[in-house]
C-alpha cells in the first residue's frame, strides 16, 4: 500500500509521460557550518563495522543473454581518511572491486568509504549506506550535511565514494571541463560558439582518461549498484538502509532491482525514476519547479500585490535577453579582479534552475522584477560566482559515462525541444534547444562515446521492501511529483512533500529530516504529522523600483 503526505499548497501537477538530475549541493551552506562542530566530536569513536580486512567474490553482472557473468573478487581494507574541509568524523577504508566485471583479468579500482558511527549510546544493528548524487558528486562532502540533519543519530552512516568520483582511484575529474565553466561566464549560455568550446574541453577530457586506460563504458549505474552490493558482503553487514538523494535514487532504485538482499528499507529523496530520467524530462521538472515557486508567490498576499505576474516578466526577460544579451563587469563574491559575465535569455533560465547554487527560489520574484527595471545587479553577482569554482569538485567524467549511455539515447534533440516547447510555449527555440543543466549533451554524448545502455537501466523498479520516497515543491531539477511516481510501484511505500524546499530536501528540513528518522526506525509506519503544517518560506519583497 502507497501512501502520500503533502504540506500546505504542496499542489502538484500529475506526473506525466516525460519530465536533471544533481549538480552540485545548493542550499547547504550554512547547515554545513553547523553540523561541523558535531561532526568532530564523533572523530575519534570506534567503529564495529570497519574494525577488520574483509573480502567477498564480487557481485555477478548479467549479460544480455541473461546468464550471469563469472564473479570475481572484492575487498574491504582500512585506510587513513581523504583530507576534507570538514574531516570525516569516523574511520576509513577503500573498497577494491573489478572495474569491468564482465572482463576476465581485468584491472580494479578502489573506492573511499568512510563510516560516521550513530551518536546514540545503543544504536542499531543496520547501519544506513548514503548514495550520492550528481552523478559525479562529492559523496565524502556530504556527511556534515547528513550528520547535521541526525541521519546517523541511531544507526552508523556508511558512504562510499562512487565508482569514478571524488576520492575514488581512478578519480574522473575533468578539470578541462572545470576551466571551461570559468570561462563560460562571459560566453552566451546556448550559442553555437559555446557549444563547440564545450564538446572541445569534454573530448579533450575524455582522450585524456582513455589514454589512461580508464574503461569508460565501466563507469555506469549497474557496475556503481554493484560495487554497494559488493561492500555490504565485504563488510559483513546483513541487513542495511539505503539512503540515496537525486542521481542516488537512480542508483539506489537500481540497487534495489538488481540486489535486493540484505536491504531492509529505502529511501530517495529528490527522485529521478530510471525509467523515465532523459534529456526531454529536464524540462517537465523545470516546468514543475517554477509552478511550485510562483504558486507560493501567489498564496502569500504580499509576494502577490508586490509581483502579479512573475511569469510573464519571466518570459518577457527571457525572450529580451535572448535577443540582447547583457554584458557586464562584476567583482565575483568570493573577491578577486571583476570579471565580464553574459547574461541571455538561457543563462537567465538555468541561473532559476540552478535551484539555490546561484540564485535562491525565494528571491526569484524580486531578482525577475530587478531585472525589468534594468537592475541586473543580483543576478550578475550569482553569475560571476561561476568564475572560481572548485577544480575537481565534480568528477564530470563520471557524469558524462552515466548521462551518456543512460540518460540521453532514444531521444532526438527535436524531443528535446518539443519538450521544451510544451512547458514553455512562446519562449525562443534557441533556449529551448538545450536541456536544462545539460547543454549541448547530445553534442557532448557523441564525443564522449560510450554505448548505449538504456536497455538494462530503463526499468521500473517493483519492490515489496518497505520505502520513502520525499520531493520538494521548490525542486526544478527533479520534480517534486517523481516521488509520487517512483511509489507507485514501491508497494510498500510511503511518499511526502515538501512546500518550499527545493533539490536535496532532508538537509534542507528539519520536517523532513524528522520524518527519515522515523522511517528508519519504523520503515512501514513513519510518523509523517509535521508535514500537514508547512508552508512555504516567505518570499523575498524589495522596494518598489523606476525603471533605469
Amino acid at each position: 500500500m502507497t501512501e502520500h503526505v503533502t504540506g500546505t499548497d504542496g499542489v502538484l501537477p500529475p506526473a506525466g509521460s516525460e519530465r536533471g538530475p544533481s549538480r552540485g549541493r545548493p542550499g547547504l551552506r550554512g547547515r554545513a557550518k553547523g553540523a561541523r562542530t558535531g561532526a568532530a566530536a564523533f572523530a575519534a569513536a570506534g567503529l564495529a563495522v570497519l574494525g577488520a580486512v574483509g573480502s567477498a567474490p564480487a557481485s555477478a553482472l548479467t549479460g544480455p543473454d541473461g546468464q550471469s557473468e563469472p564473479a570475481h573478487h572484492a575487498r574491504y581494507v582500512p585506510a587513513p581518511c581523504p583530507q576534507k574541509p570538514d574531516p570525516v568524523p569516523g574511520r576509513c577504508g577503500f573498497l577494491e572491486v573489478p572495474e569491468n566485471r564482465s572482463r576476465h583479468h581485468g584491472r580494479t579500482i578502489r573506492l573511499t568509504v568512510a563510516t560516521v558511527p550513530a551518536t546514540s549510546a545503543r544504536p542499531a544493528h543496520d547501519p544506513v549506506v548514503f548514495m550520492e548524487g550528481g552523478p559525479g558528486g562529492d559523496a565524502l562532502g556530504a556527511i556534515p550535511f547528513l550528520v547535521a540533519s541526525g541521519v546517523n543519530r541511531d544507526r552508523d552512516l556508511i558512504v562510499m565514494t562512487q565508482r569514478g568520483g571524488p576520492d575514488a582511484q581512478p578519480s574522473l575529474l575533468c578539470p578541462e571541463l572545470d576551466r571551461f565553466e570559468a570561462e563560460s561566464v562571459g560566453l552566451v549560455y546556448d550559442a553555437p560558439s559555446t557549444g563547440r568550446l564545450r564538446v572541445r574541453a569534454a573530448k579533450e577530457c575524455r582522450d585524456r582518461l582513455a589514454a589512461d586506460g580508464v574503461d569508460l563504458a565501466a563507469y555506469n549505474s549497474t557496475e556503481n549498484a554493484a560495487d554497494f552490493a559488493d561492500l555490504r558482503t565485504a563488510l559483513g553487514i546483513r541487513k542495511w538502509n539505503v539512503y540515496g538523494y537525486s542521481y542516488g535514487t537512480d542508483l539506489a532504485l537500481t540497487y534495489l532491482r538488481r540486489h535486493p538482499q540484505g536491504v531492509r528499507s529505502v529511501a530517495i529523496d529528490s527522485v529521478v525514476p530510471p525509467q523515465i530520467v532523459s534529456l526531454p524530462w529536464t524540462w517537465d521538472s523545470a516546468r514543475e519547479g517554477l509552478d511550485g515557486i510562483l504558486a507560493a508567490c501567489a498564496a502569500q498576499p504580499r509576494c502577490k500585490s508586490r509581483y502579479p505576474d512573475p511569469y510573464r516578466t519571466l518570459t518577457e526577460q527571457v525572450k529580451r535577453l535572448e535577443a540582447n544579451p547583457l554584458r557586464l563587469s562584476v567583482t565575483p563574491p568570493g573577491g578577486g579582479g571583476p570579471v565580464t559575465v553574459v547574461i541571455d535569455g538561457g543563462t537567465l533560465v538555468n541561473m532559476i534552475v540552478s535551484d539555490g547554487s546561484t540564485l535562491p527560489a525565494v528571491d526569484v520574484p524580486a531578482a525577475l522584477d530587478e531585472l525589468a527595471h534594468g537592475r541586473p545587479e543580483r543576478l550578475a553577482q550569482a553569475r560571476a560566482a561561476g568564475a572560481t569554482p572548485v577544480i575537481g569538485e565534480t568528477a564530470h567524467g563520471l557524469t558524462q559515462s552515466v548521462a551518456c549511455a543512460e540518460w540521453v539515447p532514444g531521444f532526438s534533440k527535436k524531443d528535446l525541444l518539443k519538450a521544451g516547447r510544451r512547458n514553455f510555449p512562446g519562449w525562443p527555440d534557441s533556449v529551448l534547444a538545450q536541456a536544462p543543466q545539460l547543454p549541448f549533451e547530445h553534442d557532448v554524448c557523441r564525443a564522449w562515446n560510450v554505448p548505449d545502455r538504456t536497455p538494462v537501466q530503463r526499468v521500473t523498479t517493483q519492490s515489496k521492501v518497505p520505502a520513502l520516497a520525499i520531493g520538494g515543491t521548490f525542486d526544478l531539477k527533479t520534480g517534486a511529483s517523481w516521488a509520487q511516481f517512483a511509489a507507485r510501484t514501491l508497494h510498500r511505500s510511503t511518499s511526502v512533500t515538501i512546500p518550499g524546499i527545493g533539490h536535496f530536501v532532508v538537509p534542507r528540513s528539519p520536517c523532513a529530516a524528522s520524518v527519515l528518522t522515523s522511517f528508519l526506525d519504523r520503515p512501514t509506519a513513519p510518523d509523517t504529522t509535521c508535514v500537514a503544517g508547512l508552508t512555504p518560506p516567505p518570499m523575498t519583497i524589495t522596494p518598489e523600483l523606476e525603471s533605469r
